[in-house]
């Protein structure tokens, strides 16, 4: 009997390696030729997914001139049209439509020009001379700018050190109690919220720690990570019971839907997906973005998900069919944050360009937040309509929810020894109360803030000039 040669591990891997080379390295560089016609129907079908709305509205538009110039009389169209308030009947030169219109209606208007704008102001009751029928004109209002309501600025109230790499995520439990962070240094740690003394350390990932939710039904936190690894921790053992399988790259960001037992991850992969907490099932792949995920939030009513991207783009999300229902193009720059009112039908979502607010469920422009000139990396707002942006530059901005109005900002201060690039905020979320905000911040500490209590609005007064504001836009 033939003594079996015994070779080391390297030897082995090496011959393992040298095989796998053998029979690849002729198809190395063997690309297979492309198909101009399947190159074609992917596109069209790609353009169709992104920009199917687009399509219909031109085409109806195109309709719609179509009828106008076939109908008897041929109505003007574009900028033909006289920019007047007439009766119907144009008359010969269109340069003069505007006079004309006023001579013949014999209204005692006058003709305002406001914005470049030229607008026609009339008083009620106005009668045309040519069929005597009765036109009411309506007065231009000027549109109404409210006053932000007061708040109090807030003030560093405690740093926390414990991790040893850049904090990147926060949550706070349902029971207001404690919170949990995730950092570089692979570690989720636990603080309790009135000391802010370290609880626990949790160790399994193996990569960066990106995302942290906290079940309000369950003993559960969930995490997410760098290392392609979705995760659920029994808290009554301090164990991993669970893992969630099919993400293809990093995971960046999760959120728990606040009724039924399901969980939304997103990531680098350009998808988000919708996993069954207990089973652990795949139910939905959310698939449109063409960039990283960056942001995903679930509330629940209509829309369900809703999430952002590196493509400039939010999606607003099916939860039922797992199919986009509506795409807002506004956004210029990459979508790193969405955070939705605790109490209000209504989200905001935050990219270098702009804070855009949305209203729920069709996703309805609101009004630009602007004046935050850096990346954006997170945001969080409380009831009292407190919303804060935290930038990579170490920039906090604080903003009336409902007027854009921005009552304070500063520079958050780095650990003594930081280097200044160190200063940026990755996270933040109020606790449940919404008096305390917390930070996760690049010079690995998480910092507590809290509002003035010796602030008033004799000392801190509202800086409101209407005639400066910038008004709603897109």
């Amino acid at each position: 009997m033939e003594e079996v040669q015994r070779h080391s591990v390297h030897t082995l891997v090496f011959r393992s390696l040298k095989r796998t080379h053998d029979m690849f390295v002729s198809n190395q560089s063997a690309l297979p030729e492309i198909d101009e016609k399947l190159l074609k129907v992917r596109k069209s079908i790609k353009a169709k997914d992104t920009y199917g709305l687009v399509f219909d509205r031109v085409s109806k538009s195109a309709e719609a001139k179509k009828m106008a110039a076939a109908a008897p009389g041929g109505a003007l169209e574009g900028p033909e049209r006289p920019l007047a308030i007439t009766d119907g009947n144009v008359v010969g030169d269109h340069q003069n439509a505007l006079a004309a219109a006023t001579e013949k209606l014999g209204v005692s208007g006058n003709v305002e020009h406001a914005n470049g704008n030229t607008s026609l102001v009339a008083a009620s009751g106005a009668r045309t001379s040519s069929t005597g029928s009765n036109v009411q004109l309506i007065p231009k209002k000027a549109p109404t700018i409210p006053k932000p309501k007061w708040h109090a600025p807030w003030k560093l109230s405690r740093v926390i050190s414990g991790h040893l790499g850049w904090v990147r995520c926060i949550a706070v439990e349902p029971g207001n109690e404690w919170f949990a962070t995730g950092a570089g240094d692979r570690v989720i740690k636990i603080w309790d919220l009135a000391s802010g003394k370290l609880k626990l350390s949790l160790t399994g990932h193996v990569s960066v720690v990106r995302g942290l939710a906290v079940s309000a039904k369950h003993p559960y936190l969930f995490s997410c990570g760098e290392d392609r690894q979705v995760k659920c921790w029994d808290l009554e053992y301090n164990k991993v019971i669970r893992h969630y399988h099919g993400h293809l790259s990093a995971v960046y960001s999760m959120a728990l839907h606040p009724t039924i037992d399901v969980l939304a991850t997103c990531g680098r992969d350009s998808t988000a997906r919708i996993w069954d907490m207990r089973t652990k099932a795949n139910i939905h792949t959310l698939t449109g973005h063409t960039n990283t995920v960056a942001s995903v939030v679930a509330q629940a009513v209509n829309p369900q998900i809703i999430t952002g991207s590196h493509d400039s783009t939010v999606r607003l999300w099916d939860l039922a069919a797992g199919k986009s229902v509506c795409t807002l193009t506004n956004h210029k720059k990459s979508v790193r944050n969405i955070v939705l009112h605790p109490t209000l039908y209504m989200f905001a979502s935050a990219s270098p360009d702009n804070i855009k607010q949305w209203r729920c469920p069709e996703g309805n422009f609101v009004q630009n937040i602007s004046g935050h000139n850096a990346i954006v990396n997170c945001m969080a707002v409380n009831a009292d309509g407190v919303l804060v942006s935290g930038g990579d530059n170490g920039t906090m901005f604080f903003w009336d929810w409902r007027t854009g109005y921005n009552f304070q900002r500063f520079q958050a201060p780095v650990q003594p020894g930081s280097m200044d690039s160190e200063a940026g905020i990755f996270a933040m979320s109020f606790d449940q109360s919404g008096s305390r905000l917390i930070t996760a911040e690049a010079d690995k500490t998480i910092k507590i803030y809290k509002e003035d209590d010796e602030a008033s609005e004799e000392s801190h007064p509202v800086n409101w000039r209407p005639e400066i504001l910038k008004r709603r836009k897109f």
